[in-house]
């Protein structure tokens, strides 16, 4: 699929702007991007940490950003208002809106809203991220709160990042959450609902199990993530590097998303829960193939 230029998105100048420090003015600066989350102190716990202590200090992980040459750096409020001023020019900020912990039970919760995007151009942010459950019972709820991030994004020229995530004991019943049927559905509600860009897992097509006829069937891997691409159309798409595994499974996902036209990858615990060194050997690969997939900064 070819990747649309920036000024062919739809978008107003405020956001095109950002997006194009984002993706031209960081990292390869060639239109692609990979970003370093450190959002999961909240989403998971201290244990994330456990496999490498000095990830818990945020300085530890932007200057992991910095030295990365990564496009951003996603935070939660707190730890943007404590820690970013030192790093405000250097990396981009991606400022987190809401989330919640993993102590209730995941499937049918709401992830409340603790930001604003006021907070965001406060604090001199590119863009703004928002999680986003598709298919859970808080829908009516996630969906007005939702509106109204879209609608101040839209107002202050914020780039809005969905992370769409399939949850509920529905999306369970059908192959659950990271499923090619969940995963390509997630990716089109978040470009239905507005999404500038739009963040989810890679999708797993041989977990069939009562999902939808339509996907019970035998796709490939690059069949399903061809297929989230296409479902995404207009709406930039960052691939998660998920749960940990081998680096060279990680990294052929990463290649088969660039070449089915994502604009890049977002990375978090599979980088910095390494030693200091091996992260950044790892970061050189992944930017090795996004250095392969150049999108021109405009049309004309």
């Amino acid at each position: 699929m070819t990747r649309a230029a920036i000024d062919q998105v739809g978008l107003d100048t405020g956001k095109q702007a950002r997006l194009h420090d984002i993706l031209y003015r960081n990292g390869l600066r060639n239109g692609t991007a990979i970003f370093l989350p450190y959002d999961q102190g909240l989403e998971h716990g201290p244990r994330d940490f456990f496999a490498n202590p000095a990830a818990s200090d945020p300085r530890y992980v932007l200057d992991l950003a910095v030295e990365g040459g990564f496009n951003g750096v996603v935070l939660q409020i707190g730890l943007a208002e404590k820690f970013f001023a030192e790093y405000a020019g250097e990396i981009p900020l991606v400022l987190k809106l809401n989330g919640k912990t993993d102590i209730p039970p995941d499937g049918e919760a709401l992830s409340p809203l603790h930001a604003s995007v006021e907070d965001a151009v406060r604090l001199g942010a590119h863009a703004v991220g928002y999680t986003l459950y598709v298919g859970t019972p808080a829908v009516e709820s996630d969906f007005a709160q939702y509106r109204q991030v879209r609608a101040d994004a839209r107002r202050l020229g914020m780039p809005l990042i969905v992370w769409a995530y399939p949850r509920g004991s529905a999306i369970e019943a059908k192959g659950g959450k990271d499923s090619f049927y969940a995963v390509d559905y997630a990716a089109r509600t978040a470009s239905e609902l507005g999404a500038d860009v739009v963040k989810v897992n890679f999708p797993h097509p041989e977990k069939r199990e009562h999902v939808k006829a339509e996907y019970d069937t035998g796709f490939s891997a690059r069949q399903a993530i061809d297929a989230v691409v296409r479902s995404a159309n207009r709406t930039m798409l960052l691939v998660s590097g998920g749960t940990r595994a081998g680096d060279e499974a990680m990294l052929e996902k990463a290649r088969q998303s660039m070449e089915a036209g994502a604009t890049g990858l977002i990375f978090g615990r599979n980088v910095w829960q390494r030693e200091h060194d091996e992260s950044l050997r790892f970061v050189e690969r992944l930017r090795g193939i996004l250095e392969k997939f150049p999108v021109p900064a405009r049309s004309r």
